[in-house]
């Protein structure tokens, strides 16, 4: 049975647990203690999940048993050219660049923008990551009943209406934001994890070590590349508000629509390899 939606869906919750635990505690912290604060919280959760991947983690290395003719580099840029990998590093550059596009300025467009306050950000962001743990399972186990790439058109088209909704806000209630952001976190939830349990099906299993590799580095540039063109879309103005914010929704919007083609893509070839 396929468990791989459940397993991202995990994954996922993680990500939620971390911004309820991460963000509004970071948040308090530089308030109190100066923005030195989180990043020593950082430094130590770093320290601390080491140690426990040492002492208790198993490693995953039965692919590294299957016969492979190719040195490290070899290995690389033969996963490099395989255009069905590819494919795949494409979509995550642009899930990677559209999510972190939005990303960077949030805090500052919800005060300047939206006109909530500093203290009431964690609240804000508290409430959309416990949304988010309690939904990744759920969403997880959708993705393997009704098909990953079900899934994700559905998150997408939730996803780009709240984009568009959110990113033309004006001041807007904070209880109306905390609801926008709820079901926006849904729906991206919804696209990462069906993205990322059809992405690794992609990889060979000897070659699924290359493939990870890779596609963490690519979101990781992705995501200062994302940061770094939003930076040239919008303006901030002497008084701190954010001008030209829409922009970020459309460009984010035109990312998601050529991603769920790319998916499609590869939704087909994997059930095409399946049933050969």
């Amino acid at each position: 049975m396929e468990v791989r939606g459940r397993v991202m869906g995990f994954v996922q919750m993680s990500f939620g647990a971390a911004q309820i635990l991460g963000l509004p505690i970071g948040l308090v912290l530089a308030n109190h203690f100066g923005w030195h604060a989180p990043f020593w919280m950082i430094a130590t959760a770093g320290i601390i999940a080491g140690l426990v991947i040492v002492v208790y983690m198993k490693p995953v290395d039965a692919h590294l048993r299957l016969k492979n003719d190719r040195n490290a580099f070899q290995h690389l840029v033969k996963t490099l050219s395989l255009s069905t990998y590819q494919r795949a590093f494409l979509a995550t550059t642009l899930l990677a660049t559209g999510g972190y596009m939005l990303m960077p300025f949030g805090s500052a467009f919800s005060i300047n923008n939206l006109g909530i306050t500093l203290g009431q950000l964690p609240l804000l962001y508290g409430i959309s990551g416990l949304f988010s743990i309690v939904t990744g399972p759920l969403l997880g186990k959708a993705s393997d009943k009704f098909g990953k790439f079900n899934l994700f058109v559905a998150g997408t088209a939730v996803a780009i209406t709240m984009v568009l909704l959110y990113t033309n806000l004006g001041v807007t209630p904070l209880w109306e934001l905390i609801v926008i952001n709820v079901v926006l976190f849904i729906g991206i939830t919804s696209r990462m994890i069906s993205a990322m349990a059809l992405m690794t099906a992609v990889p060979q299993p000897q070659d699924r070590g290359a493939f990870m590799s890779i596609n963490s580095s690519v979101q990781s540039v992705a995501g200062g590349i994302g940061a770094y063109c939003a930076g040239l879309l919008i303006v901030q103005t002497p008084s701190g508000y954010i001008e030209h914010y829409n922009r970020l929704g459309f460009a984010v919007t035109g990312s998601m629509i050529i991603v769920t083609f790319l998916l499609y893509r590869i939704d087909r070839y994997l059930k095409t390899v399946r049933t050969a």
